[in-house]
């Protein structure tokens, strides 16, 4: 009834919900280890993937040795994040975050 007792799906650990319309998720450049930080919204940067959820695909350019990378986040249809991949980069846990 109501679904007053069922549980929340975890969090990913790599993604940070600010407020209900913006994330943040944080990156490492695998050559020079580099920090990247993104920021995106609903309206603005995530899309519509094939199967009707939704995902945000982003390349990573770092800023002092342009080190090249791509992230993938997915979401299902409620927004929640149910995968991040990456290219030529690692995910930093929002619990190592400063």
């Amino acid at each position: 009834m109501f679904n007053l007792f069922r549980k929340k799906p975890p969090a990913n650990p790599h993604v940070k919900q600010d407020d209900p319309q913006t994330y943040r998720v944080r990156v490492r450049t695998r050559p020079h280890a580099e920090v990247v930080e993104f920021r995106f919204t609903k309206g603005a940067h995530i899309g519509i993937d094939d199967d009707g959820t939704y995902l945000f695909r982003k390349p990573v350019v770092s800023p002092q040795h342009f080190d090249r990378g791509e992230l993938l986040v997915r979401f299902d249809r409620s927004y929640r994040v149910t995968a991040t991949e990456g290219e030529n980069v690692d995910f930093i846990p929002v619990s190592d975050w400063e």
